[in-house]
This record gives C-alpha cells, sequence and structure tokens, in this order.
C-alpha cells in the first residue's frame, strides 16, 4: 500500500474499535478500554478529528478514584471474554476497573492533541486540568522510592512480562490462587504471551489488592511486589514537565508540578545501574537490580534527560536488527523474540523514544521513525512484532499502531 492507503487504514482501524466515546486495544483480546492505549487513541484521533480525541481523554478520566488513581482498565460493558474481569478486581471506582495504574503518558498526548486545535484544546483542557493534577499527586504520594516511580503489579507499568520484574516475581508464592481460565491465548499464540507462571503471580496480586479494597496505605504494608522502574519514572517526568506547559497555557499555577518535575529529576539518578551502565528496574524490597537493557531505558530522552551515556547502549542493543527498538537486550539470554516485553518491537515504545531523541537533537531519532514506518508498512498494524524480521506478532488491527501511524510514523505525519 502507498502512505494515503495506510493513512486511511490506519484510521480505519481506530473507526472499527471505537465504542463511541473510547477505543478499545482490538477485538476480542482487549475488548475494554486501557489508559495508555486510550491516550494513544487520542492522538491518532487528533490527526483528522480532535473533538473525538478530547472526548476518549474524558471517558478515561471519568473513571478516577476518589484517591486520583485512573485506572488501567475500565470495564464500560460487559464482556465475559476477557478475563480477570471486574468481579475479580473488585474495584472500588465509579464505574468498574481495575486497582492499578498504567504509565501516565496522557498529559503527553492531551499535549500534542491541545497543539492541533487550541482554542479547542483550551474548553476541553480546562475542566480536566485538576484531574491530570489529582492522578499525578496519586504516584507521588503512594508509588515513589527514593524519587523513582515503583509499580505494585507488572501491569501496571504495561510491560507485562519485562524481565525487570523477575526477582520480585520469583518471591511470590501464588498460593491459593485457585483455577482459571485465561482468555488470552484463545486469541494469541501463548508463545507470544506470558506464561502460566506470571499469571498466577499476576492473579495472586490482584487477589490481595482485592482482599485490602485497593486500600494504599495497607497495601504498601509488607508489599510482595514494588519495583522502581524507568517506564513510570521516565513517562511521569514526561507527564509532568507536559501538564505543567498547559498549565501555564491555561494560566494556572505549576509550582506543585514543577517541584515534582525536580523529585523525579532526582528519582531518575537513583535507576542507573553502574554495572551495565543502563537505566534499570530496581527491586525495592531487596535493593537488587533486574540488569535488563529494555525498550524503557531509552525513554530518558523522552523525559528531557539528556543521557549521553545511554546512546553506546543503543548502538549496541541495536547491532545486527533489522527492526529496534526491541524490548530487552538481544545479547540478553532472557531474549525472546516474539514473547511480548522480553525481545519484540513496539511502535509505541518507538515513538515515544524517538521523540526524546528527536528533542535531544539526535539523528537517530529520525531514523528510528523511518525504521518504525517501513516496519508497518511492510507487516500491517499489529500489537508488536518480532525484531529479527519484522514478524507481525500479538493482537492484530491494533488501535495504539495504527494511532502511532497516523501521529508520528507516516510519511504525512513527518510533513505536519
Amino acid at each position: 500500500m502507498n502512505t494515503q492507503d495506510l493513512d486511511q487504514a490506519a484510521r480505519d482501524i481506530l473507526a472499527r474499535n471505537d465504542k463511541g466515546s473510547y477505543t478499545i486495544p482490538t477485538e476480542g483480546l482487549y475488548p475494554y478500554q486501557w489508559n495508555w492505549d486510550s491516550a494513544f487513541a487520542a492522538m491518532g484521533f487528533a490527526q483528522f478529528n480532535p473533538d473525538r480525541a478530547w472526548t476518549e481523554i474524558d471517558t478515561l478520566f471519568s473513571g478516577q478514584w476518589d484517591n486520583g488513581m485512573v485506572p488501567h482498565i475500565l470495564f464500560h460493558r460487559p464482556d465475559p471474554g476477557y478475563f480477570p474481569g471486574p468481579d475479580v478486581w473488585s474495584g472500588v471506582g465509579p464505574i468498574p476497573s481495575s486497582g492499578i495504574s498504567q504509565p501516565p503518558i496522557a498529559a503527553t498526548m492531551a499535549k500534542l492533541v491541545f497543539g492541533k486545535d487550541p482554542d479547542m484544546g483550551a474548553k476541553r483542557m480546562s475542566p480536566l486540568f485538576d484531574r491530570f493534577v489529582a492522578w499525578h499527586q496519586w504516584f507521588m504520594e503512594w508509588r515513589l522510592d527514593n524519587g523513582a516511580v515503583c509499580i505494585t503489579h507488572p501491569w501496571e507499568a504495561g510491560r507485562d512480562n519485562a524481565p525487570d520484574w523477575d526477582i520480585g516475581m520469583r518471591a511470590i508464592n501464588p498460593v491459593g490462587v485457585g483455577d482459571y481460565t485465561r482468555r488470552d491465548t484463545a486469541h494469541v499464540d501463548g508463545s507470544m504471551r506470558p506464561t502460566k507462571w506470571d499469571y498466577d503471580r499476576y492473579l495472586w496480586l490482584v487477589q490481595r489488592g482485592a482482599r485490602l479494597k485497593w486500600d494504599e496505605a495497607a497495601m504498601i504494608q509488607d508489599a510482595p511486589f514494588r519495583v522502581a522502574d524507568p517506564t513510570m519514572t521516565f513517562t511521569l517526568l514526561r507527564a509532568n514537565r507536559d501538564l505543567a506547559a498547559l498549565g501555564r497555557a491555561l494560566g494556572r499555577d505549576v509550582t506543585q508540578i514543577e517541584g515534582w518535575i525536580t523529585t523525579l529529576e532526582a528519582g531518575a539518578d537513583t535507576l542507573w545501574n553502574p554495572t551495565i551502565e543502563s537505566y534499570d528496574g530496581r527491586d525495592v524490597p531487596t535493593g537488587e537490580w533486574a540488569n535488563s537493557i529494555s525498550n524503557a531505558s531509552f525513554l530518558c530522552w523522552y523525559a528531557g534527560l539528556p543521557a549521553a551515556a545511554m546512546k553506546p547502549r543503543l548502538k549496541s542493543v541495536m547491532a545486527g536488527l533489522t527492526y529496534g527498538v526491541p524490548s530487552l537486550d538481544p545479547n540478553d539470554p532472557r531474549f525472546d523474540a516474539k514473547r511480548y516485553w522480553r525481545g519484540p518491537v513496539w511502535g509505541i515504545m518507538n515513538m515515544l523514544i524517538g521523540l526524546g531523541m528527536d528533542e535531544q537533537g539526535m539523528a537517530e531519532g529520525q531514523e528510528l521513525r523511518r525504521t518504525t514506518a517501513d516496519l508497518i508498512a511492510e507487516h500491517g498494524f499489529s500489537e508488536y512484532f518480532d525484531p529479527t524480521d519484522g514478524s507481525p506478532a500479538g493482537g492484530k488491527s491494533f488501535t495504539w499502531t495504527a494511532a502511532v501511524w497516523l501521529g508520528w510514523a507516516s510519511p504525512n505525519a513527518r510533513q505536519a
């Protein structure tokens, strides 16, 4: 297909996955509204329908809890084909939801949407601004360790089975999880998904949170899983920079947000693993490093950090690959080219990394944009891809890959 045909195919995917006021990632595999998927969807819609983009963000915040947390899944309509559903999660928000959050990229995507039509943006963002602040404050109150942002469940980082969590996951004995039937492997080959060993522990953590009624003060006591995470730290740092910019455009006081930026910049330093000379996940209970050079490690530039020392890491990770950036260094013995976050390339991560590279004046940003465009043009709008040959993996007709094409990878997006 030529560029125009690919642009239309991407718009068609957004339309097909559009449920009126929110977008699902793809039919079957993910039938609800996911947090950071939805933020990418808004960015994609903004390329041709800014009003619909703002509606996507409005709907995401309709599920915000009283404590400020915006859940990672909103269960707007019943769907027995998905597990674990709202009955397992027992969320305590205004609508059925999960009990954890996801990488806070929404402020950054909202800023991109705002730029498409500033007059509309001012009207739509103004009532949302305090909601964004409350969400970011929730992270600052409940998820920090020495200024770095932690996760309390692997799903919270969006990188479900990344090796960053292996230490914390091994510390969990999933007693009492019981029998369950996974639905994801009915839609996607099991070799591309987390293992049952992973899922037992995922569910044990969900059941623990539900038992404690998702009370953050209770859950932090003797927390069995808590990992200081580059994904969360870098995305929240960037989100606070963009939320402050939006606040200034709206004439709001952003002093508190500027303080958060300073805290998170210091926290990012605590994620530098000198042994592998890379940003890395740090298991909080044990203090051990994950020793994982992941695509999240390269979000440092997206976060606004110069991080010159990461450039040699990027070169070594990309060596010999047709497509990057892989979700794990191929030189790592844990690398698996098609298993979710243990090797595959993700268009969404490439976009965030590429934006950061461009802002740091790195020529690699344009090269990453070009190779991501080639990857999608040649292999379709899949959830993720094998970095060795580009073969598609995971879900098909994926919302966020279509959005990344429209808003960043397409040659027409580059001219915008």
